[in-house]
C-alpha cells in the first residue's frame, strides 16, 4: 500500500502535520509532496491520497492551493480513496474555521472517489465552518488548530491515522 500526501503550507504547520502523519502511518508507506513544487496531476499515480490544506484570513485558500485550484477540475480521482486534513484558527477566525478544508472537499465531491477520515467536531469552539458534514456532527477531514489547540494536535493525528487506516482496510 502506497499513500500520496499532497499539501500546501505557508507557515510550515501544514507541512509539520504532513510529516507527523507520515511518521504515524510509516515513512515507507506515505510519500509527501508540497504542491508548490509538485504538479497536482502527480496525485493520479496513487490509489490512496491525503490532501492537506490550511484556511487563511477570512475563509480563504492557502496560496499554493489557490495557485493550483484549477488543476483540481481535470484531476482523475475515480476509484481512489481520499482523506483530507486542514489547519485553521478557531479563535481568531471563528466564522471561517476550516473553510478551505470544506472548499477542497466540495471540489473533489464529484470525482467518484471514496472520501474517508471524517472527524468529530466535539472539542472545538467556533461560530461557523464550511468543513462540516450536512448533519454538522463531523468535519470532512481532520481538523487541526495550531493557534488555539496545538497541545491536541499530536493525539488527534494519532487517532485520525488509526481511523483512516481502518477505513482504508475496509475499502481494500
Amino acid at each position: 500500500m502506497q499513500i500520496g500526501l499532497f499539501y500546501g503550507s505557508t507557515t510550515c504547520y501544514t507541512e509539520i502535520a504532513a510529516e507527523k502523519i507520515q511518521q504515524a502511518i510509516g515513512e515507507d508507506i506515505v510519500s509527501i509532496f508540497d504542491i508548490k513544487d509538485t504538479p497536482l496531476k502527480e496525485a493520479e499515480q496513487f490509489d490512496i491520497l491525503i490532501f492537506g490544506i490550511s484556511t487563511w484570513d477570512f475563509g480563504e485558500l492557502q496560496e499554493d492551493w489557490e495557485s493550483h485550484w484549477d488543476d483540481i477540475t481535470p484531476l482523475n480521482l475515480q476509484g481512489k480513496i481520499v482523506a483530507l486534513y486542514g489547519m485553521g484558527d478557531q479563535e481568531g477566525y471563528t466564522d471561517w474555521f476550516q473553510d478551505a478544508l470544506g472548499m477542497l472537499h466540495d471540489a473533489i465531491a464529484d470525482k467518484d472517489c471514496k472520501r474517508i477520515g471524517f472527524w468529530p467536531n466535539q472539542g472545538y469552539d467556533f461560530a461557523a465552518s464550511k468543513a462540516l458534514t450536512d448533519d454538522e456532527q463531523y468535519f470532512v477531514g481532520l481538523s487541526l488548530d495550531e493557534d488555539t489547540q496545538y497541545d491536541l494536535s499530536e493525539e488527534r493525528i494519532e487517532q485520525w491515522t488509526t481511523q483512516i487506516l481502518e477505513e482504508i482496510a475496509d475499502q481494500l
